[in-house]
């Protein structure tokens, strides 16, 4: 099992404090949250790692190296620019994986079998990644993704689920009243190979580009909706609130 980990972004909101560190390297409970995804994956399993980086890469390619000291085995995707979530995804197929890249507008299928996660190394999270795959088992499905409960998700997108847990659609920064759901991406996916025929070349995201598109062809997502830990530092706001202040 393989896992990507996503390190490459600059966190321009939060400029006062990765202006000098890339924001996966921002330390909580002691050590950086790109560690916490790093040991999260060794705890179930996944030892083959990469991550993409670009902003500051050499502070994370130096604290971490081939990952030998934290008995993973790690390779890195450099990124002149910024391909986003979903197009660093493609780029460490294409580079790592040997997998064929086929256009979204095409039909024909990749045909590698192979499932591997998708971190979001910007966020802490100690999220059950078995869950995912009893989903996975459960619904048959190529396609999972991971929520976390926030009771305020007026800065954040949710989504809306059937009884068996597929998702029905994304609603982004929901304005009171929309929605009842209070289930947030909580970046960590459990995705199958295919998923490239849905990302096109150059910057590409997830969840703005990739899952509504998926949707819109009524391809099955399924998410798994968990009270586990996760924390996002997305802005000067949530930094302060879980950082500086459970110092």
């Amino acid at each position: 099992m393989k896992a990507i980990i996503l390190a490459a972004g600059k966190g321009e909101r939060l400029k006062e404090i990765t202006q000098t560190i890339p924001k996966p390297m921002i330390e909580f409970r002691g050590k950086p949250v790109l560690q916490h995804n790093i040991e999260l994956c060794k705890k179930f399993g996944i030892e083959d790692i990469y991550i993409n980086v670009h902003h500051l890469s050499e502070k994370i390619t130096n604290y971490f190296g081939d990952g030998e000291k934290f008995g993973v085995r790690i390779k890195y995707s450099y990124e002149t620019e910024l391909l986003g979530t979903a197009g660093a995804v493609k780029k460490i197929a294409k580079d790592f994986w040997n997998i064929p890249l086929v256009n979204q507008l095409t039909n024909q299928q990749i045909s590698s079998p192979d499932s591997f996660f998708v971190l979001y190394g910007d966020n802490y999270s100690n999220y059950d990644l078995n869950l995912l795959f009893m989903k996975k088992k459960l619904t048959n499905s190529n396609y999972i993704i991971a929520f976390h409960y926030r009771e305020d998700t007026t800065h954040s997108g949710v989504a809306e689920f059937d009884e068996d847990g597929r998702i029905l659609k994304f609603i982004e920064k929901p304005k009171l009243g929309e929605t009842e759901s209070h289930w947030v991406n909580a970046g960590v996916y459990l995705l199958n190979s295919s998923i490239l025929n849905f990302i096109s070349d150059g910057f590409f995201d997830f969840a703005k580009n990739v899952f509504p598109l998926m949707l819109k062809k009524n391809i099955p997502l399924y998410g798994v909706c968990n009270d586990s830990e996760v924390i996002a530092f997305d802005n000067l706001e949530m930094y302060n609130q879980n950082i500086l202040e459970k110092k």
